[in-house]
């Protein structure tokens, strides 16, 4: 979002920069925030509610995510589960799905959503897990959301076992860096993530490299 001074504000609107301090005194109109030197700022939200345009309304939007195209049949399923639970709501919505590791902050969906949060497009975005989101860094997408007054709703907000979150994250790393690695360095690399949380992750790691390789190459 664009944020213009109060004398670029004043300009634009047709006032002197005075009108606009009296107003923030008055309460009429606040600038969207002060900086830390007595600055003030105004939004371009502000400036399309002075000047009398309307901005198209935001919606609710739905993502769902699965990290391999294999997993057309949970996607599907997602979806499903989503529509439904959106269709109660009583809101208009839509739903952006996506394919990728939970560690790809690339992926088209995802860049899709943040475009749509920054641009103030989105009221609320709607999951049905948290790690269908991001695996690391979902508080940073949910500050970013904040700071644009939209909200991220978690459907399912089961508590996972601090192991079962561990092997998970886990399968994650070792899925990004397997990509890189090869022959008894990738081996390795598995066999002492297997000495640590003490089980077999050979076939999800598998699955995922698999996964990540072919995006990576698309």
């Amino acid at each position: 979002m664009e944020y213009y001074t109060i004398n670029k504000f004043a300009k634009i609107i047709g006032v002197t920069p005075q009108t606009l301090r009296n107003w923030d005194r008055s309460g009429k109109l606040h600038p969207h925030h002060t900086s830390s030197n007595g600055y003030r700022y105004y939004s371009e939200d502000q400036l399309n509610v002075v000047t009398g345009i309307q901005t198209a309304p935001k919606k609710v939007i739905g993502y769902c995510r699965v990290s391999s195209p294999k997993q057309k049949d949970d996607l599907e399923r997602q979806v499903e589960n989503l529509r439904t639970y959106l269709y109660a709501q009583g809101q208009p919505f839509e739903i952006i799905i996506d394919v990728g590791s939970g560690i790809n902050y690339k992926k088209k969906g995802l860049q899709d959503l943040i475009r749509r949060i920054e641009s103030n497009q989105a009221e609320k975005v709607v999951i049905l897990y948290k790690d269908r989101l991001l695996r690391f860094g979902f508080e940073l997408i949910e500050t970013i959301a904040a700071i644009h007054g939209c909200k991220i709703e978690i459907v399912d907000t089961t508590q996972k076992s601090e192991q079962q979150e561990l092997v998970e994250d886990l399968v994650q790393i070792i899925t990004m860096f397997s990509c890189k690695l090869q022959g008894k360095r990738a081996h390795k690399a598995k066999k002492m993530i297997q000495e640590l949380v003490g089980c077999d992750l050979d076939d999800k790691v598998n699955q995922n490299t698999a996964a990540t390789k072919q995006q990576t190459e698309n």
